[in-house]
């Protein structure tokens, strides 16, 4: 079994996180992967904190295991959900699209395990000055907001710049991927599109259906020109935002043409107006299995690469 600084810091088997999917991400799914050994975390994403609040408790209910909440920066609602956090006693907190230096104080002082989704040096520099407890360094691959650089250059960059135990994001679906992020340093990793095909993800069945069938050139990103690129299924809705992006469309009306598009795809599986996230790896997620078996095959085939990878050395 592979054990790390991770495991040990969180009381978990496996060092591995499930992402911070917004709209996907609910308490059923962080359950399931807390009670598989790994750190299952809920995504706040744009939600209000009365649905944030509903689905703790639903993790509560399934599982006696350490979870998480993800919470978005960028939110309306980040403040209110900085506080729940706390008053719901949540093990881990990680942030993705911002900075969360103004939370950081209150949230150790309630005990929380604070683990930023860092995409550079600076950043990671940064968190670990404030006292964060571990990085995550997310390389552009990966679904959802991405930044430049990928896993590969990122992670070691990000493990030379601190003392705190680091977690590769992105680019990861199989042991073998996760042998590679922990040959670059990484004391853990976190995967978010293996987990949409888990019988305990609630998406759409348009939304499973097409990562099933997803191929190597299935993604692409939008936003930049608002800043915060998103990577996602190459959709009707996703190369419609890319034709308005670059066609000299406002920023304010490509706001709104973006507006409720998740929502559209995880919960209604509306084929042409849904926002379809998804990382590089979709490719890879071929078959429905419980977040159990996810879990175990990932580590277990990471553990058969690592042990294998002396074969190439004379």
């Amino acid at each position: 079994m592979i054990r790390t600084p991770v495991t040990d810091l969180l009381g978990i088997k496996y060092p591995l996180f499930q992402g911070g999917m917004a709209w996907i991400a609910d308490g059923k799914l962080a359950a399931a992967v807390s009670s598989a050994g790994g750190l299952g975390i809920i995504a706040a994403g744009n939600a209000p904190a009365s649905y944030v609040k509903e689905q703790i408790g639903i993790a509560k209910a399934l599982t006696d295991k350490p979870f998480g909440v993800n919470i978005m920066l960028m939110s309306p609602y980040a403040d209110e959900i900085a506080s729940l956090v706390c008053e719901e006693g949540v093990a881990v907190v990680t942030t993705g699209a911002g900075n969360p230096s103004k939370y950081m104080d209150a949230w150790k002082a309630c005990g929380i395990k604070v683990i930023p989704v860092v995409a550079s040096v600076a950043m990671a520099k940064l968190m670990t000055r404030l006292g964060a407890s571990a990085l995550i360094a997310e390389g552009g691959e990966s679904g959802g907001h991405v930044g430049e650089l990928t896993t590969m250059v990122l992670t070691p960059l990000i493990t030379a710049a601190t003392h705190l135990p680091v977690l590769a994001a992105g680019g990861i679906a199989t042991g073998c991927q996760a042998a590679a992020a922990f040959m670059l340093g990484a004391q853990g990793i976190q995967m978010g599109t293996r987990f949409l095909s888990a019988e305990e993800c609630t998406i759409s069945q348009t939304y499973r259906e097409k990562i099933l069938k997803a191929g190597d050139l299935c993604t692409m990103v939008t936003g930049k020109k608002l800043g915060h690129p998103v990577r996602s299924l190459r959709t009707t809705f996703a190369r419609e935002y890319a034709k308005a992006e670059f066609g000299g469309m406002d920023d304010e009306e490509l706001e709104k043409l973006g507006t409720g598009a998740l929502r559209k795809a995880v919960v209604d599986g509306d084929p042409a107006g849904g926002c379809y996230l998804a990382g590089q790896v979709a490719a890879y997620v071929n078959r429905i299995e419980s977040a159990k078996d996810i879990i175990e095959d990932v580590m277990s085939g990471a553990e058969e690469c690592l042990r294998g990878a002396s074969k190439w050395i004379i």
